[in-house]
């Protein structure tokens, strides 16, 4: 991914709300469960991490984006944007690179 094509993604992120939350159990196959079903319905997902999570965000976002075959766009705090362009019928279109 490019850096035209991250910052494209991160400015559709800046107004979506989190569909997922990482709680105190961190990565577990339920939380990665529903991660990769709202990518697969959106393309473009925020997660949130909460406070009672002791693990870094940045880990739990490498882990989250290689069990759902994503990719992180940014980590800000607690926050984690991840995206998955669908095959067919993309409602994102990036920009060339």
């Amino acid at each position: 991914m490019t850096s035209k094509q991250r910052a494209y993604l991160k400015s559709l992120a800046m107004n979506i709300t989190p569909v997922c939350q990482v709680g105190k159990s961190s990565v577990t196959p339920e939380v990665i469960e529903s991660v990769r079903e709202a990518i697969d319905k959106r393309e473009l997902i925020k997660v949130s991490v909460l406070k009672n999570c002791l693990e870094d965000p940045k880990e739990i976002a490498e882990v989250l984006a290689e069990r759902t075959r994503s990719q992180v766009v940014q980590v800000i705090g607690k926050k984690i944007v991840l995206f998955k362009q669908k095959k067919e019928n993309s409602k994102i279109e990036l920009p060339r690179p």
